[in-house]
């Protein structure tokens, strides 16, 4: 292998069940289409999306930038060598992911998790296809008619394709990023793939990989650290990441992550425990409530790992009282509430508990998948 994406031999790209070849570079920014993508493998250096800022600049290795846009903020370029994903194409390999493999994405190619697993498919040799234009049913139908074997997606696209019940007898590995997968939704999707093997990991577009679960992953925990990574907790439990996957730097606009001495931070509180790694959330959106530090994430799983319950987001609002309260916004079924909430202060106690469930359908979210959560601190029932 080189330090410069290729096109495998035996690679084959399709979007939607049309096959796109090869094609001629038109410049090093593409659209974020299958068509895009066949242009730039191979290039020195390339961005897919974000066609209004500036392109990318060649350097001594071949570089190209991803995108991110967070939980709350405007999407940043991020500029990786293009090594630093193959490192971990090696790995990968050893998943079954080459020639013969029939791998699917189901988010845009702007999303890093889309766009590294379907440059991976092409590296490697497999068959990849791009299914972000189909409604999450008829990506359901996809799967099974085309035989998909592996997959890569968010618990939020899982949890899309669960509902609509189609079973996947030919899925062989899913694996899953973005944000933590709680323990019912793996259930429900197990049952419609029972032959499919539920690999989830933790990582983020500087990182790329950090840690990556197994059957032998304890509940709660995202799994040991990924192979080539090492890790580290500071004092306050701060993550620190060691690795050959980092990315470089962001180009344009800064971003939140931060280097010291050769190791990186993405501000991750985190606990080790027995070689795994259990996450407590961002040191950005801990809260205080009555003294204690009290970290929204944690409590957004328990909630969507209850009946009834699609998606959570909690959030902070003034409380004269005890520096502030929480507000937990859902999705589901409202007839829940009165369980969820006794079920939370039962877990929780009454001061770490959300005093309010907002129900909300029409569930925001950015391009990436994750919650807009500052389209809910704008509903938020009392000013924050």
């Amino acid at each position: 292998m080189t330090d410069r994406f290729q096109w495998h031999p035996k690679a084959r790209l399709s979007a939607a069940g049309q096959e796109v070849g090869r094609a001629v570079p038109q410049g090093p920014v593409a659209d974020a289409t299958a068509e895009g993508l066949a242009q730039v493998i191979g290039l020195p250096a390339f961005r897919v999306g974000a066609p209004d800022q500036p392109p990318p600049e060649e350097g001594r290795v071949p570089t190209f930038e991803t995108l991110t846009s967070g939980s709350t903020g405007t999407p940043r370029r991020i500029r990786r060598t293009q090594g630093s994903w193959i490192a971990s194409f090696k790995v990968n390999a050893g998943l079954g992911i080459g020639p013969g493999a029939r791998v699917a994405v189901l988010g845009r190619l702007v999303h890093s998790l889309s766009l590294y697993g379907a440059i991976e498919g092409l590296h490697l040799g497999a068959a990849v296809h791009l299914l972000d234009t189909l409604r999450p049913d008829r990506q359901g139908r996809y799967l099974k008619q085309q035989r998909i074997s592996h997959l890569y997606a968010t618990p939020a696209q899982l949890r899309m394709l669960s509902e609509g019940q189609e079973t996947l007898p030919d899925l062989q590995r899913v694996l899953v990023g973005g944000s933590k997968l709680d323990p019912a939704l793996r259930g429900r999707f197990q049952a419609l793939a029972p032959a499919a093997a539920i690999c989830e990991f933790y990582g983020a577009a500087e990182t790329s990989f950090i840690t990556l679960s197994d059957s032998a992953t304890p509940a709660g925990s995202v799994g040991r650290p990924y192979p080539g990574v090492a890790l580290t907790l500071d004092a306050a439990g701060e993550l620190w990441v060691k690795s050959p996957y980092l990315f470089m730097d962001y180009a344009g606009s800064p971003g939140g992550a931060r280097w010291r001495d050769g190791w990186l931070s993405v501000g991750e509180i985190a606990r080790m425990e027995d070689g795994f790694l259990y996450l407590h959330g961002r040191a950005g959106r801990m809260v205080t409530v009555a003294d204690q530090n009290v970290f929204p994430e944690e409590i957004e799983a328990l909630i969507e790992a209850m009946p009834g319950i699609r998606r959570a987001a909690v959030l902070p609002m003034a409380d004269t009282r005890r520096g502030h309260s929480l507000v937990a916004f859902v999705q589901g079924d409202s007839s829940t509430e009165p369980a969820v909430l006794a079920s939370l202060r039962g877990q929780l106690g009454a001061t770490r508990a959300p005093k309010k469930l907002v129900w909300i359908q029409d569930w925001p979210a950015l391009p990436s998948g994750k919650t807009d959560l500052r389209a809910l601190e704008a509903l938020l029932p009392w000013p924050a």
